[in-house]
């Protein structure tokens, strides 16, 4: 991703903010449509060699080195028991993309296998009820609403909330090394 691109960025956090829209990123992982607060990606980036960690869960792919820090990686697609049984890792590496994400307490990258977009909306599109299926055993608490756009739904996740406890201070202490 070119300076440009994270400029382009910047200028859409600060359009969405200033005219009360949500602005997303939007990004498949299995046949579905998922969508992050714009806010909650640093950046996009092409996946870079990524380093395998010992026992870590299998959705933590291991550590990468991304623009001198290193990160740890993840798979949604695994994470949310939705990733194709026949695909590999190695078939897939060549066009896979990274989204960075940052907070105050952890910095890590999520595998996303297209180029993700941007996208606009009201907050009268994204449906806040997700209730309809609950299962007691699956934290839901990351799904923060669908966002219905003609034909299109799109989940919107929070990702700070998908990643559970242990497993930030799993790839804090293997970063930290």
């Amino acid at each position: 991703m070119s300076d440009k691109d994270e400029l382009n960025i910047k200028e859409a956090k600060e359009k969405g903010q200033a005219q009360g829209n949500q602005q997303l990123i939007v990004f498949r992982q299995g046949n579905e449509e998922y969508g992050i607060q714009i806010d909650q990606i640093k950046e996009v980036v092409l996946t870079p060699n990524i380093t395998k960690m010992p026992q870590t869960p299998n959705y933590v792919k291991g550590v990468a080195n991304i623009r001198g820090n290193i990160i740890g990686i993840i798979d949604l697609e695994e994470k949310f028991g939705i990733k194709d049984a026949t695909t590999t890792d190695d078939a897939n590496k060549a066009s896979n993309y990274t989204l960075v994400v940052e907070s105050d307490e952890f910095k890590v990258g999520i595998l996303v296998t297209e180029v993700p977009n941007t996208l606009t909306v009201t907050m009268d599109s994204i449906e806040q009820s997700v209730n309809i299926v609950h299962d007691n055993n699956v934290d839901s608490d990351y799904i923060q609403g669908i966002v219905k756009l003609d034909s299109r739904l799109i989940i919107l996740i929070d990702i700070f909330k998908i990643l559970e406890e242990k497993d930030l201070e799993t790839m804090s202490q293997d970063t930290a090394g």
